[in-house]
């Protein structure tokens, strides 16, 4: 039997949560563009693949982009809110929390291997436990642990100086403002802004901006925008300008990374 797909959020009642004999369930769901499913948090992680559709999710402080035919883990009891930039088909495997594939409690994208696509879909069909099952688990865990993580996230600060600086360059990323520029912006100097940089998002200036518009540009390529103009409204002077970088931090051409065609519908 196919599990049911969901249009809306809804709680997820108390037999379709993981457990120790099932640590993994499967929730399928559909949603439009532009929706939001405010901060919530629960007792399992998640694993939510996109096999169509783009996503953002805020936790821990940062923002966490979601391609097409990509992933996020949410560790258990992490405060979490999603919204959707594209139109987006969702599997969402929920995992038990004795049973975490990830090394420490933060989010995690990454790329969806054709193995693991081939899995999510087989649990599918199950709406018992039986002994398939539990074997189809223990590789869907060898997988996991075995995906590549995607740096496709940015972290945002807490001090108002460096949040108002941050929230400047999200809305104007094709700035070319140096640090001196904008710190008049900020009430701070640009001394105090990079050591700040450094001590609470753990990167410089420079890398932080190079993170935001690879951030930005994820929506705008799965969205169609040709890549000349995504590269003109991130700032860069050329098209291959933008594509050496997005090759050098994702190991592919933008073309390479967004070509694969989505699955058939579990």
């Amino acid at each position: 039997m196919r599990i049911p797909q969901l249009t809306e959020y809804q709680p997820h009642p108390p037999e379709r949560h993981p457990t120790p004999a099932r640590p993994i369930r499967l929730i399928s769901r559909d949603m439009q563009n532009a929706r939001n499913l405010e901060a919530h948090q629960h007792g399992w992680g998640q694993l939510t693949y996109t096999p169509q559709g783009m996503l953002q999710v805020l936790a821990d402080g940062q923002i966490w982009f979601v391609p097409p035919m990509r992933a996020v883990w949410i560790p258990p009891d992490m405060m979490h809110e999603v919204r959707t930039l594209a139109d987006s088909r969702l599997r969402v495997l929920q995992i038990h929390r004795d049973c975490h594939p990830f090394p420490g409690d933060s989010c995690v994208i990454l790329e969806v291997s054709g193995l693991l696509r081939e899995l999510i879909a087989a649990i599918a069909q199950f709406e018992a436990g039986c002994e398939r099952e539990s074997n189809l688990f223990k590789v869907i865990f060898d997988e996991l642990r075995a995906a590549t993580p995607l740096p496709i996230h940015l972290p945002m600060p807490q001090d108002k100086r460096l949040k108002t600086l941050c929230e400047l360059m999200l809305n104007q990323p094709a700035n070319q403002d140096s640090l001196e520029q904008l710190a008049q912006h900020s009430g701070a100097s640009a001394r105090t802004l990079s050591r700040l940089f450094d001590k609470e998002l753990g990167m410089s200036f420079r890398l932080w901006r190079q993170q935001m518009r690879l951030a930005r540009a994820t929506p705008l390529i799965a969205s169609g925008m040709p890549l000349s103009q995504v590269a003109a409204e991130l700032g860069y002077t050329s098209q291959s300008a933008f594509s050496a970088m997005f090759r050098k931090t994702l190991g592919s051409s933008p073309t390479a990374f967004f070509k694969r065609k989505p699955e058939q519908a579990a």
